[in-house]
């Protein structure tokens, strides 16, 4: 699908806030609601809005520490990482998993409590996976940034 300008400033309003009505959406474009409404089915379709979320914060619900795990299989084989990728994603502290380059071979954004939490996940969870040959901790101090928007 090829995003007119339009198309990218409703999908950029959408990301500051999707609670907008297709009214006030229609008023910050100059379009009618007719037309943004067509148009956000259409990018809805096309699966470049995938969906629509509630952004929560942390601190409120207790998961405000946070951690970047590095971790590296023992091997890199089909088997291990079709092993460990199936079991990241039953582990409801990972928020996101990448399989990466470099000298480690996935990296985890992991959300605990507090440490006492996370040394509780890394021993009963993360290390129960088979297949892992090492994991490396980094500890966030301070939230400079943290988006979710892709601005077009």
């Amino acid at each position: 699908m090829q995003l007119d300008v339009i198309d990218k400033k409703l999908i950029n309003l959408l990301q500051n806030n999707s609670k907008q009505t297709t009214k006030q959406l229609s008023i910050a474009l100059n379009l009618s609601v007719t037309a943004v409404y067509e148009r956000i089915k259409k990018l809805e379709k096309e699966g470049v809005i995938e969906k629509y979320v509630a952004i929560i914060d942390k601190n409120k619900i207790e998961k405000s520490f946070l951690v970047f795990c590095h971790v590296k299989l023992i091997q890199h084989t089909k088997e291990n990482v079709t092993t460990f990728e199936r079991e990241i994603l039953k582990l409801e502290e990972v928020s996101e998993c990448f399989h990466v380059s470099g000298e480690y071979d996935y990296i985890l954004k992991v959300y605990v409590k507090d440490m006492e939490q996370y040394r509780t996940f890394m021993v009963t969870k993360l290390t129960a996976i088979k297949y892992i040959g090492s994991t490396h901790s980094t500890f966030a101090i301070e939230k400079v940034k943290n988006t979710t928007a892709i601005f077009l």
